[in-house]
């Protein structure tokens, strides 16, 4: 493959990364964004509606206790004190559970804050009903299909037993409530060190018959959660549900289908985040039918993932039982996630986290860079030491695609010759080629099988930059505080000098947010471009031209650590690509190339006649 070949592949997968970068980082959020605010003004005033949950035996479902009543309230710190509350205090959680429901509706991740600043608000997961961004996990029965027996719902006020008022990791809590009919319930809430509820629920029965109920539970979301949209992670209902293996919505779809169901399964499910996550899990292997729904009551919309399990528990007259499931709230960690999934045995757990396509590849890199952080104390020279690493991995494929293309370029005036001398006869032109390679020993896609053995490595080291956990406000040198933050300077305000947003201009405003660092990438960018001379073709010359400056603008907003990921893959892949062609005896002469590149082309000798 030739360097025009070549180029004019890069120059089309370039401008299709620039479409696609338009619609994901400018079109789309703004479109997004529009929508969301007339969503939130809606929800405000918004009552829920009823939801089902799928029940074994039965096609349709059968109708779940209301995940909120009518109530609303202005903020979170009224609603949770419209009720009585068990608290919940480890070294990674805060909240509390309401005693009106039994159900976990408050938690906080206190090792985690929404901003840089270190009297930042820490970042709230879980908040209670009655709110337009209400989320919360509910666990709970269903009766058989005909049954009246009386269970406890979402407005069911249960009250706490014992001596133990706060749950902590030593310190379960148990609640209880008495239906009246001969029936108790208790639901004791356990939490370990991290972010994993062990939920037992307990059901006497002092009555003459046997009941059969089946346990549920299920993750319920108010208002349209803020999300990235970016193509290389998901965010939304997710779950790993037996044979179905992964399975994800974004919901923006889940509007369009309303519910999809999976019956007779095993698994879990729940709801994902960029960095958090929740998830409702039975033990291991249970047989389950999950649901992820949809509901729009008065205007907000309502999303929820939820499962009911297909064998009922049968509590005897006169007798109790108990039922065991798990809940997971909290970060996306994962070192924690992994032990979780040995620990209990839960189907591929790890998905919590989304590794991609190429998770064979990013999970082991992820490995690296939190390694290499070990080593260097610093999650930016991490990032900048896995770069060099994957650089020298892969230099002995670099070297034999750099030589192929000295070799061709070596040959250049013989297979000029052949074209010129073959112009009408494309098979004997095509002959003398293959000729020519032969009897050079060259490979003409030789130089290009190792550019593309890399892009599956480098697509995973990129995913990895984007989704750690890690890289989250994790501080470089300067002015960069947070790795997962945009640069936060700005050439259009004269970094802080000019008092005024430029971002807040119509139609172009997405644009100017423009730092340092997308300014040094886009430098180093252009720079690797001129190791080449410009091509002889005119349009393919101006798009590689204007490459740079496009995607400039373009990774303005992008989070600081892959832009500085990129300025400094570029900047070996200058040193790394000098020295190779340099090796072959190929004349490389970068200082000319970008001289030229601010020359005035002359006007052909036509243009000249004519004026």
């Amino acid at each position: 493959m030739n360097s025009d070949n070549r180029n004019v592949i890069l120059a089309v997968v370039l401008s299709m990364l620039v479409l696609f970068g338009w619609q994901f980082f400018v079109a789309g959020p703004q479109l997004e964004q529009a929508q969301r605010q007339a969503e939130l003004r809606a929800a405000q005033q918004a009552e829920t509606e009823q939801l089902a949950v799928p029940q074994a035996g039965t096609e349709d479902g059968a109708a779940a206790p209301a995940t909120t009543g009518p109530q609303t309230f202005a903020d979170r710190e009224t609603a949770i004190a419209a009720s009585d509350r068990v608290e919940i205090s480890t070294l990674d959680l805060e909240g509390s559970i309401n005693l009106t429901g039994a159900r976990i509706d408050d938690l906080e991740l206190k090792q985690y804050r929404e901003t840089v600043e270190p009297d930042s608000p820490i970042i709230a997961l879980l908040k209670p009903a009655g709110l337009p961004d209400a989320y919360f996990i509910e666990q709970g029965w269903v009766a058989a299909a005909g049954s009246t027996v009386a269970l406890p719902d979402s407005n069911t006020v249960w009250t706490l037993e014992g001596d133990a008022g706060t749950l902590t990791a030593d310190t379960p809590v148990t609640l209880r409530y008495d239906n009246g009919q001969g029936l108790v319930f208790r639901r004791t809430f356990a939490v370990d060190d991290f972010y994993m509820f062990t939920v037992t629920q307990t059901v006497e029965n002092s009555g003459s018959g046997d009941i059969a109920l089946f346990p549920y539970a299920r993750v319920v979301r108010h208002g349209d959660p803020r999300v990235q949209n970016f193509f290389i992670q998901h965010e939304g209902p997710i779950g790993v549900l037996g044979s179905n293996n992964y399975v994800a919505r974004k919901y923006h779809d889940l509007q369009n289908e309303r519910q999809v169901d999976f019956a007779s399964t095993t698994g879990w499910l729940g709801m994902a985040d960029k960095y958090w996550a929740t998830a409702v899990l039975p033990k291991a292997g249970t047989a389950i039918n999950a649901r992820f729904g949809y509901s729009a009551p008065a205007g907000t919309h309502v999303y929820q993932s939820n499962y009911v399990e297909t064998q009922p528990v049968i509590v005897p007259a006169g007798g109790s039982v108990s039922h065991e499931a798990y809940v997971f709230a909290g970060a996306k960690e994962d070192r924690v996630i992994s032990a979780y999934q040995e620990q209990y045995g839960f189907d591929r757990l790890e998905l919590l986290i989304d590794w991609g396509w190429f998770h064979f590849l990013t999970k082991p890199m992820h490995w690296l860079l939190v390694t290499l952080y070990g080593i260097l104390g610093n999650f930016g020279l991490a990032v900048l030491a896995v770069t060099v690493i994957v650089k020298a991995i892969f230099f002995p494929l670099a070297n034999r695609s750099y030589a192929s293309m000295a070799a061709m370029r070596r040959v250049q005036p013989e297979m000029k010759a052949i074209q010129e001398r073959l112009k009408d006869d494309r098979p004997a032109q095509q002959q003398a080629m293959m000729e020519l390679y032969r009897k050079e020993k060259i490979n003409p896609l030789s130089g290009c099988w190792p550019i593309l053995i890399q892009i599956p490595v480098f697509f995973a080291l990129y995913t990895v930059i984007f989704i750690s956990l890690e890289m989250r406000h994790a501080p470089f040198f300067g002015w960069i505080q947070d790795l997962a933050a945009p640069d936060p300077t700005n050439i259009f305000t004269l970094f802080g000098l000019i008092p005024w947003n430029p971002m807040a201009v119509p139609i172009i405003g997405s644009f100017l947010h423009l730092g340092i660092w997308p300014v040094i990438m886009g430098i180093t960018m252009w720079v690797q471009m001129r190791l080449n001379p410009p091509p002889p073709d005119p349009t393919q010359a101006m798009i590689f031209n204007w490459m740079p400056v496009i995607f400039t603008f373009m990774l303005g907003t992008f989070p600081a650590g892959l832009v500085i990921y990129w300025a400094w893959n570029n900047t070996l892949s200058i040193a790394q690509q000098w020295f190779i062609m340099k090796r072959h005896g190929v004349e490389v002469n970068l200082f000319g190339n970008i001289v030229s590149s601010f020359r005035r082309k002359p006007k052909p000798a036509g243009d000249a006649s004519k004026s």
